[in-house]
């Protein structure tokens, strides 16, 4: 019942099938604009390098990571990790990837506050992401039991427990959406002074970058989606006398 029900195909299946042709838009994209090389030919760690250093920022090492589009800015060992084909790499998607994730980095260092708030939630998300399905299906157990009595409240409390854990990822998808649109205005802002891309490189370099803003968009409405429906099924659950 937890896993499909007419809510699954009315409220997520449509979010999941928004979510793949989101990804299959920024890989599409990523490939396309991996295999222009820029003008100036430097390397993703260059110019993340040069960005963080013009910004005034310096105590932020750029390292070579492992994987595919597995870039990111890690907030606590402040460190800024690229994936090899973006660190070692000179095109457009390389270079728009690297700017992004410099935005992250100037965001913490200017204490954009949606940042600091997913940086705080991130420990409840995650305690939050392993439990709630868990403690869900232990209230639907406990109601099986027992129909009426203590037993029926427990699990009501139990089943709203797990939803309010649930809602926390739902709440970290929400900032997490000013986090990285406002990252890649940054990053564009920076690559249109004419240092690094040229105006048709520029282009390229925005479509990476929205492409990959859209699967924010859609992981957004997929959890709220999820929550919705769980919202449906077990919201009213609570016996009433």
């Amino acid at each position: 019942m937890i896993w499909f029900d007419s809510y699954y195909f009315i409220l997520v299946l449509p979010t999941v099938i928004f979510a793949l042709v989101a990804q299959g838009i920024v890989k599409s994209a990523y490939r396309k604009y991996s295999t222009v090389p820029t003008s100036r030919g430097l390397t993703g760690k260059i110019v993340a390098e040069e960005i963080l250093h013009q910004a005034g920022i310096f105590d932020v090492p750029v390292e070579i990571t492992g994987g595919e589009l597995s870039d990111h800015y890690d907030p606590t060992g402040r460190v800024l990790r690229l994936s090899a084909s973006v660190f070692n790499g000179n095109s457009v998607a390389a270079i728009g990837v690297a700017a992004h994730e410099c935005g992250h980095a100037i965001q913490h260092r200017d204490g954009y506050m949606p940042l600091s708030i997913r940086n705080a939630i991130i420990p409840a998300t995650r305690i939050g992401s392993n439990l709630s399905i868990p403690l869900i299906l232990i209230g639907v157990v406990i109601g099986r039991l027992s129909s009426q009595g203590m037993a029926s409240e427990l699990s009501y409390y139990v089943i709203m427990g797990g939803i309010a854990l649930f809602a926390l990822s739902v709440v970290f998808q929400l900032v997490t959406l000013p986090v990285e649109f406002n990252a890649s205005r940054r990053a564009l802002q920076i690559l249109g002074n004419g240092m690094y891309l040229t105006n048709e490189e520029l282009s390229g370099a925005r479509k990476v970058l929205v492409a990959a803003a859209l699967t924010y968009v859609a992981a957004l409405a997929q959890a709220l989606a999820n929550l919705l429906r769980l919202i449906l099924i077990y919201g009213g659950g609570r016996r009433r006398d």
